[in-house]
């Protein structure tokens, strides 16, 4: 069966290599551009010269990937000790094992305020031109989501191709898709033999699903009646209806190889790809920058002047797990939005408890049915073959959320004969609902339901239930948005001074796009086959914010990423739609900065921020130096040796990058923190005064120098210093060792809000 890509994965991101340290493995191989002799014609036929050079083995070498853009070297198969060789050949800059990662698995253009006529939409002319790199498990193009009709023609900037197959022919391309291709070496030389075709296409094809379902939620075309079995009816539509999307299948069954996205980064920045949407990432901590080949590859489309976005994971509610958190990415977290599917689970007292699912078949008998725990029937978690029958058949059976995937566990009931099936949460998941299509009837109750149900089961003689199912429900109970507990979150593990992630965005139960190979479970007993599905996981949020990042690039095609970023972050808001701070579903409280970033983002506000951070390569590069890169580390990113004095332009601190948020730790010995900041005006006034509203955290004291600053035609920017001071209470003023504010310019017009973070650093782990 294939690998389920549902954001409930928990692979752990770890080199793929072989049992034996003498067989070969699949490595990245970084080199300076400007040591390519002249005898040689082209990079490939230098690095297939070096290859010849390395020592003989019994497996042959095998030269994967070429890549001249985003990064300058080559990928290919190579023993441990081939490797080692490689690292000491002049020109190399860097040596690194291919890592597998995992992708990371409508209503939302209203509840984000976008409407027609209006706003962002009507003056980006709804992204109309512009080209959002996807890359993922490829595309299903005959959906109605990827229709052409009424979009101009293709391009002029675009320079890819469409890449035909047995099962993808030149007409799935059109002016809405209008490119594609499949990058799958790395992947297939780690399998050893060629993939098998009759479970997953080489053509740019979707058999899982999950890049068809980004891919229409960045750049979606409009569709009417669009709906999973009846749920969710309405108008489905991308974020940027107009843009156009180039496909680039990078995930595979096993995952998604580094040697292969870092093939798709360098062939879109090629292409003329405007933003790259990436919903795929570590599953554990994020690596260093200089060894995450998503941050180097980043780094290098930035430098060309494409935004890139990306999934912060799925590994919340534990702190430090967000990934992807390079400064040049926009990281993004996930949310809820005004819309339910209720189903309530109705217990033999009376006793009623909210929950949620997309079930849609034969209803339970109009009677209570007996309701018994699978942890008294072979296993709490409702693995597959793990319950027995005799003791589940014809009931209702309550299993515990965790250990396998939701839907897996509604079909390992099924299988043993249960009529139905009540999923309660723990304390892992809290009171985070998330709604599936289940194989039996079946609703999802957080974890104080939960308890209240198994207590009931335990107590009673006679235990029985049943589940009303009633629809689709949208309005402003319960409050939205909230913050996902499976949403990766901060700190930030690599540099503390930079808050990630960067915002959050509607990720929980959206309806978009799905493959006509795979079932909406994702699971092989099922049969059903969907145009659209829905689903949750940063996976879902990215691409709403790449869509936004594409209308904000077609309003202002001259900003950099970095003000595209400032715009969406410092518009951002942190009130649900009751007026009340945004709650994290992990804890019921409210969510911080280390959850939500700089809050959710308003995409008709983003259009019009004010003021914007803008940053540039040569500040990043003066980041990396401020966090202890020396030139050899950071030559992976220039793509070339460097001079000694490369960091003499660093920044005093990392907290020194020109970034729209703060994120301040104080140390024992240093009771006082300066961050510089340089903002542009961007406002249709070119005269105007900004003035400074400080929301000091708890225990800190800060000063704003100047706090007013005054634009003209002449000083279009302008610079403040900002000094965070602990005023000694630090430990006993504020839990948690932590505390949040903001700091906001306002011009009586527009409102620049960043977030404030501030630590404490004793007996906190800054790094893992």
């Amino acid at each position: 069966m294939a690998i389920s890509f549902f954001f409930f994965l928990s692979l752990l991101c770890i080199p793929f290599s072989s049992s034996s340290s003498d067989g070969p493995e699949n490595f990245i191989i970084h080199v300076s551009k400007s040591h390519k002799p002249l005898l040689f014609s082209s990079h490939h036929h230098w690095y297939s010269s070096i290859l010849a050079s390395l020592p003989p083995s019994p497996h042959p070498i095998k030269l994967l990937y070429t890549y001249e853009r985003v990064i300058n070297g080559f990928s290919a198969r190579l023993t441990a000790a081939q490797a080692d060789k490689l690292r000491g050949l002049p020109g190399i800059l860097s040596v690194i094992p291919d890592q597998v990662r995992q992708i990371h698995t409508t209503r939302t253009p209203h509840f984000l305020g976008l409407s027609d006529g209006v706003g962002l939409w009507q003056n980006s002319y709804y992204g109309d031109g512009v080209i959002i790199g996807v890359l993922d498990t490829g595309i299903w193009p005959e959906r109605p989501s990827f229709t052409d009709s009424g979009l101009s023609p293709v391009p002029d900037t675009w320079k890819g191709i469409c890449e035909t197959g047995p099962d993808f022919p030149a007409s799935a391309c059109n002016r809405k898709v209008i490119g594609a291709r499949a990058f799958y070496k790395g992947y297939q030389s780690h399998l050893g033999h060629s993939i098998d075709e009759t479970k997953e296409s080489k053509s740019p094809r979707d058999t899982e699903g999950h890049g068809t379902h980004t891919a229409s939620t960045a750049a979606g075309s409009v569709v009417s009646n669009a709906s999973l079995f009846g749920f969710a009816r309405g108008e489905a539509r991308g974020m940027a209806s107009k843009a156009r999307i180039a496909a680039y299948k990078i995930c595979w069954s096993f995952g998604c190889f580094d040697s292969d996205i870092l093939a798709a980064m360098d062939q879109a920045t090629a292409d003329g790809v405007d933003v790259i949407s990436l919903s795929v990432g570590a599953t554990g901590y994020a690596p260093q920058y200089d060894h995450d080949s998503i941050a180097i590859g980043a780094f290098g489309a930035a430098a060309h002047g494409i935004v890139v976005s990306c999934s912060a994971g799925n590994s919340g509610p534990g702190t430090y797990t967000a990934v992807n958190i390079a400064p040049w990415i926009i990281t993004v977290g996930a949310s809820t939005i005004d819309r339910e599917f209720p189903a309530d689970a109705v217990l033999g007292d009376g006793r009623i408890f909210g929950g949620v699912s997309l079930y849609y078949g034969p209803p339970l008998p109009d009677f209570k049915l007996r309701l018994v725990y699978a942890g008294d029937a072979g296993n709490r978690y409702c693995y597959m073959g793990g319950i027995s029958p005799s003791k589940v058949q014809g009931k209702i059976v309550l299993c515990d959320r965790g250990g396998n995937a939701r839907v897996e566990k509604g079909a390992a009931v099924k299988l043993a004969g249960g009529l139905g099936m009540i999923q309660a949460n723990t304390a892992e998941s809290g009171e985070e609902l998330i709604a599936d299509a289940h194989l039996v009837p079946a609703t999802m109750v957080g974890e104080i339901a939960g308890n209240k149900i198994r207590e009931y089961v335990k107590k009673s003689p006679f235990p029985t239930a049943t589940i009303l199912f009633r629809g689709t429900v949208v309005g402003p109970s319960p409050p939205a948005p909230k913050v996902a507990a499976f949403s990766s979150r901060g700190p930030n593990h690599l540099t503390p001074e930079i808050l990630k992630p960067d915002v959050i965005a509607p990720g929980v139960n959206i309806l978009a796009g799905w493959s006509g190979f795979a079932a909406p479970t994702d699971l092989d007993i099922d049969p059903r086959r969907v145009d659209f599905n829905i689903i949750s996981g940063t996976s879902m949020s990215c691409p709403h914010v790449s869509g936004l990042a594409a209308l904000l690039k077609k309003a202002y095609p001259k900003w950099s990423p970095a003000a595209i970023k400032s715009a969406l972050m410092t518009t951002a808001y942190t009130l649900d739609n009751s007026g009340s701070t945004i709650k994290d579903l992990a804890t019921g409280e409210e969510s911080s900065p280390f959850v939500h970033g700089a809050g959710h983002v308003d995409p008709n506000r983003a259009l019009n921020p004010g003021l914007v951070y803008d940053i540039d390569n040569d500040d990043y590069i003066a980041f990396l130096c401020s966090i202890g890169y020396d030139s050899n580390r950071i030559a992976v990113f220039v793509r070339g040796p460097t001079g000694s004095d490369i960091c003499e332009g660093k920044l005093a601190t990392p907290g020194d990058l020109n970034y729209p948020s703060f994120s301040v730790v104080f140390y024992s010995n240093d009771h006082v923190v300066k961050y510089k900041r340089t903002v542009k005006n961007v406002g249709t006034s070119v005269d105007v005064v900004y003035t400074a509203k400080v929301n000091a955290p708890a225990g800190v004291e800060i000063n704003v120098s100047p706090s007013k600053l005054e634009f003209s035609g002449e000083n279009k920017t302008l610079s403040y210093e900002i000094t965070f001071a602990s005023d000694g209470l630090g430990l006993h003023a504020v839990d948690s060792l932590q505390a949040f504010g903001s700091i906001e310019w306002s011009d009586g017009v527009h409102l620049v809000r960043s977030p404030i973070a501030a630590r404490w650093a004793q007996g906190l782990k800054d790094s893992i």
